[in-house]
């Protein structure tokens, strides 16, 4: 809703045309990824920002204070992708994925075009959003010490819009009015957030 965006930057979504088969096979994909044979992993781990496909863990170690407790399967998605750069772990079911939420993700500029006051298609051409998006997807292992760290630290998203698929997991917090409010995975919705570019 506009309230939403506008107070809070961040809503959810159901009924947004993408199959629960697409959503679970997106996890179940990516849990397969990190599961496997750690030589098979270290085939994508780089700091390489121009790959394709990155495997890596704590992306900000040499800046940050404190270490995240995750591992991150990022992959840049566009026209030119070569799909046999995916991991055949997740390939097929990150294809599938992109392929839905490309369509959402052009919906919803188009409404908040609307929203905006301007014509529908008008964000979708300012950003060119139909080029390309970005998939990251986080793996939090466990950890021997949870009381010393967080699976994220608190940060803003530096695109313009974030889509997110949760797992069914508790710990998703956002900041409101200075107090965090717990953000509840719910089956088959996906987590809106208006990212810093909108702001």
């Amino acid at each position: 809703s506009k309230n939403c965006c506008g107070n809070m930057g961040v809503f959810q979504v159901v009924n947004h045309g993408i199959p629960q088969t697409v959503l679970d096979g997106m996890i179940d994909g990516i849990r397969d990824f990190n599961e496997q044979n750690i030589e098979e992993k270290k085939k994508y781990y780089t700091r390489d920002s121009k790959r394709m496909v990155k495997f890596l863990s704590n992306f900000d170690l040499f800046s940050s204070k404190t270490a995240n407790w995750r591992d991150t399967l990022s992959i840049s998605i566009s026209d030119q992708i070569d799909r046999q750069e995916l991991p055949a772990s997740c390939r097929e079911s990150t294809l599938e994925y992109s392929k839905h939420v490309s369509i959402l993700g052009n919906t919803l500029l188009e409404l908040l075009s609307e929203a905006l006051g301007l014509k529908p298609d008008r964000l979708n051409n300012i950003l060119e959003c139909s080029k390309g998006h970005h998939i990251s997807s986080h793996f939090y292992p466990p950890c021997p010490e949870p009381e010393l760290t967080l699976g994220s630290t608190q940060h803003s998203d530096p695109g313009f819009l974030t889509i997110l698929l949760q797992n069914e997991i508790n710990g998703l917090q956002v900041l409101y009015q200075d107090q965090w409010v717990d953000i509840e995975p719910s089956r088959g919705g996906l987590v809106i957030n208006i990212a810093d570019l909108f702001h």
